[in-house]
């Protein structure tokens, strides 16, 4: 009966061990995501919150709590964007919620701007270039003022802009809850497309020919040439095409930010965006950010080249040259995206 006493104690120990383990563990992964049943799209906590600076309104409370009359309006379009997200996220919940929780390494594309309490995730390909400079603007307290006046190569720099993964779980939680979170998207096809002609068809980007164009090379052309071999420099959209629905290129690693779809880089059904920005209405978005930070009066988000910009009819064109299989396959990788930020699935598009 001892003996019994004494093994029952030492199991109950164990267990205790075990479970503190656990909760240790735990305490290391982000459990900041929203409910599928109940999502925190209209729940607005931030009215009597201390959350911002001293006599002061942050950009958060000025969304949900508008004191001026322009910003009503915009907030109605906005909510919608939100719902639009959050009844993808339910509808779909088994592919867009693999998994329950965040580690602080799927943070790495929110850049934090903590003077005006703002958080934008970037996604390559829809004017991030200049989102970071204005990012860099907002947070250089003085250090800069003119985003264009940043050269695009040190907008790039990680160390010039801090993310969310460089702060510990408890502020990074904090910062999830009180900052206001932004991103903005464009339609999949056109991004894709225009992440392509940047990537794989100029002279300058050798290095991308190096680390994916001699891959794609050597998986999907026949008869390929020895320098077709040796530089990767002129991949057809097709073979492109070929290298992203293979099941061998998720199996080695995750795509590459630029083709990469915005769900798996920002992971919306997991953070709560409070304002998703689209491409398509770019200026007027991005000003609204700012004139939600209080900065509108004093920083404008810079106007972007319309004519060099890839365009629906473009990326039409490069569609038609792949198959029908292609076509299925790829608008399967990018559903979500189209889904989730309520983009109509292309007239071009032949669907199997």
């Amino acid at each position: 009966m001892k003996q019994t006493l004494l093994d029952l104690m030492r199991m109950s120990r164990i267990c205790r061990m075990v479970l503190a383990t656990c909760l240790g563990s735990f305490i290391l992964v982000i459990f900041y995501f929203q409910s599928m049943f109940q999502p925190v799209m209209r729940r607005n906590p931030f009215a009597t919150e201390g959350c911002c600076r001293k006599g002061s309104r942050n950009a958060l409370q000025e969304l949900y709590n508008p004191t001026q009359a322009e910003f009503s309006a915009a907030a109605v379009l906005h909510q919608s964007r939100r719902d639009q997200v959050a009844d993808t996220c339910r509808a779909h919940s088994a592919s867009s919620r693999k998994r329950r929780v965040l580690t602080p390494s799927d943070l790495k594309h929110l850049v934090v701007d903590e003077e005006h309490e703002l958080i934008y995730c970037y996604v390559p390909k829809v004017a991030c270039t200049n989102w970071k400079r204005v990012m860099m603007v907002l947070s250089s307290r003085g250090k800069y003022s003119d985003p264009m006046e940043i050269p695009s190569n040190e907008a790039h720099i990680p160390s010039n802009l801090k993310t969310l993964n460089q702060y510990s779980i408890p502020d990074i939680n904090h910062r999830l809850k009180n900052y206001l979170k932004f991103l903005f998207v464009r339609e999949p096809f056109e991004r894709l497309v225009s992440a392509y002609r940047n990537k794989f068809t100029l002279r300058y980007n050798t290095s991308f020919h190096k680390r994916y164009g001699t891959k794609i090379v050597r998986r999907y052309r026949k008869n390929a040439t020895a320098e077709a071999l040796q530089s990767g420099a002129d991949v057809k959209f097709q073979e492109f095409a070929d290298y992203l629905v293979d099941p061998a290129t998720q199996r080695e690693a995750p795509l590459n930010e630029h083709w990469q779809t915005v769900y798996s880089l920002c992971h919306p059904c997991h953070i709560h965006y409070d304002l998703v920005g689209k491409y398509e209405t770019l200026e007027e978005d991005a000003n609204y950010v700012l004139k939600l930070a209080g900065v509108g009066d004093s920083l404008r988000f810079p106007s972007y080249a319309k004519s060099t910009r890839t365009t629906d009819q473009m990326a039409a064109m490069f569609f038609n040259n792949i198959s029908s299989q292609q076509q299925s396959q790829l608008y399967q990788l990018y559903k979500l995206d189209f889904l989730m930020f309520n983009y109509s699935i292309p007239s071009y598009l032949k669907l199997q």
